[in-house]
């Protein structure tokens, strides 16, 4: 099984995104989680780095600038969705990553203290 690091510029991306309130708080995430075309075609526009934002883990020893290096992807390339959190949060508990588990936990608390 693949080994996850946080990827700090996602959690940054993330907080951001939280504080401009360029979030979705319910959806179907299942429905609207990017595909792989998805992904591709955000790449055909922006860079590695802006494609990394939307992923808070890191895939230890895959290659930079491959889809691969990426995992956890919680928006959907324009908001940050918090079922889109949940599910990094739970995957992540699941698979045993921890600090991915935390990461997403801290942003979770963060999207509702900053809604009350």
């Amino acid at each position: 099984m693949a080994k996850y690091l946080v990827n700090d510029a996602a959690v940054a991306h993330a907080r951001d995104l939280i504080d401009a309130r360029r979030y979705v708080l319910r959806s179907q995430w299942g429905d609207v989680q990017p595909s792989a075309a998805d992904g591709t075609a955000y790449l055909q526009k922006h860079s590695w780095q802006e494609y990394g934002a939307w992923h808070l883990g890191l895939t230890e020893g895959a290659n930079e600038e491959t889809k691969a290096r990426y995992g956890f992807v919680y928006g959907d390339f324009r908001r940050l969705h918090r079922m889109g959190l949940i599910a990094c949060h739970y995957r992540a508990a699941e698979w045993g990553h921890k600090e991915v588990e935390l990461a997403a936990h801290e942003l979770l608390q963060y999207l509702d203290d900053s809604r009350a």
